[in-house]
């Protein structure tokens, strides 16, 4: 049979020539599809433009790597107790010594101290754990006026997103000491209860310590949510309240005994 040549051949014949084909993983592209460069060639060019630490992929991979770190190095601490308090006190103020009792108290009890790491009753916390020979830690978190972690760190965690920072003070503690403090303070202390609360964690004890201090807010939370049926009676059996702060570690001991 005589072949059609070209230029009879019907327009449906697809040409002979090469596709243009590249596979990416389990991804096959072809034609229009296919980049211009290797996935090594951009990772490797210098002069690509830097948008991409911004975006957010990658931090996504950050928050991943911050969790990863975080669990890593916490992972072996054993039993611990977090301390949260104000970092604007000085170290001669009475809250200072006070935090300083209740980290020594915490390691002679066989606890690791965790605090934010920062000034005030952070440090206090961590210096008592730390002069008592015990495991003092800090988790720092990026701000602008950060200053660092204090001297009495010895294992210190720094993050940059809130979140990841307070899953790490909520998996590792056995417990809460909240001495007197502000915003940063009530924020951890209520976090805490919202997980206590709806269940997300169990026996959790929360301690306040400053009777003085914290009384105004329990009667608020009695005479306002309480009162209105917003919270339950259990949800303020979950608060303690002293000004001793061996009577503050041994309810947290107390409530590790019954722990399943």
């Amino acid at each position: 049979m005589t072949q059609p040549n070209a230029d009879e051949r019907p327009d449906e014949v697809p040409d002979d020539s090469p596709v243009d084909e590249r596979r990416s993983g389990s991804v096959t592209l072809r034609r229009d599809r296919v980049p211009s460069t290797t996935t090594d060639q951009r990772l490797l060019d210098r002069t690509q433009p830097t948008d991409w630490l911004h975006a957010d992929p990658w931090r996504v991979m950050r928050i991943q790597s911050e969790f990863v770190e975080g669990f890593s190095a916490l992972a072996e601490v054993g039993p611990a107790v977090a301390v949260f308090g104000s970092a604007r006190i000085g170290q001669d103020d009475p809250i200072y010594a006070l935090a300083v009792e209740v980290g020594r108290l915490l390691a002679e009890a066989g606890f690791a101290v965790i605090t934010g790491g920062g000034p005030g009753s952070m440090e206090g916390a961590n210096k008592g754990a730390f002069e008592m020979g015990g495991t003092s830690v800090g988790l720092g978190i990026e701000l602008p006026f950060e200053t660092g972690l204090n001297e009495y760190v010895d294992l210190g965690v720094n993050f940059r997103y809130f979140f990841a920072r307070k899953t790490m003070f909520l998996k590792y503690s056995q417990g809460f000491i909240v001495l007197p403090g502000g915003f940063g303070t009530l924020d951890e202390l209520f976090e805490a209860l919202t997980l206590a609360q709806t269940h997300k964690v169990t026996e959790f004890p929360i301690v306040l310590m400053g009777e003085a201090y914290w009384r105004g807010l329990l009667d608020w939370l009695a005479e306002g949510p309480f009162a209105k049926g917003m919270v339950g009676t259990g949800d303020l059996e979950r608060l303690s309240l002293t000004d001793d702060p061996v009577e503050a570690v041994r309810l947290v001991q107390a409530r590790e005994e019954r722990r399943p």
